[in-house]
């Protein structure tokens, strides 16, 4: 047999299994008390303020942990702003440097027209200086050659002084023809 079953049968039935004597009751009653008593002055306090600290304590990594996610809000706030500034910087910078490019674009320009003008007068001149002496070279060309042409047609030797009269009168000739 069941050694359940046994136990309820010698125990006098169902009664006694389920409900405990009247005396037993009153005895469990009153030990119920008494521990309830002592727990309540003793342990509960104890366990209300180990409750109450744990409570306190999970509020302050509460408030510790917003207090850090504003920080963080912060932080992020002023990256952000650091990179705007930055950015704002590196405009700027590029700003300038357009400007002085701009600048010195002008400045060599200018420098290069200057130098443009300048060669042109220098062509010039040297254009100026090159045709007076090719003139100069060409009319005593022109008097060599006259007075070789005057001697050939006379055939006698001309003086110096008659020479450059005859000289001077071909070339203002020559100078009204053209």
């Amino acid at each position: 047999m069941d050694p359940i079953i046994v136990a309820v049968e010698d125990a006098g039935g169902a009664y006694g299994v389920i409900l405990p004597a009247p005396g037993e009751l009153l005895w469990g009653a009153v030990a119920f008390t008494i521990v309830f008593v002592i727990l309540s002055k003793l342990a509960f306090p104890a366990l209300g303020r180990v409750l109450d600290d744990r409570a306190a304590a999970i509020q302050g990594k509460m408030e510790e942990a917003d207090a850090k996610l504003v920080e963080a809000e912060e932080a992020r706030r002023s990256y952000e702003a650091s990179v705007a500034d930055a950015r704002g910087e590196a405009n700027r910078i590029i700003e300038d440097a357009k400007v002085t490019a701009e600048q010195l674009r002008a400045d060599i320009l200018t420098r290069a027209e200057a130098e443009a003008t300048s060669m042109l007068e220098r062509a010039q001149a040297d254009i100026s200086a090159e045709r007076d002496r090719a003139l100069q070279e060409l009319r005593t060309q022109v008097g060599a050659l006259s007075v070789e042409l005057a001697s050939r047609i006379v055939e006698r030797e001309l003086d110096t002084a008659t020479h450059q009269t005859l000289v001077d009168e071909y070339i203002q000739q020559l100078s009204s023809q053209n």
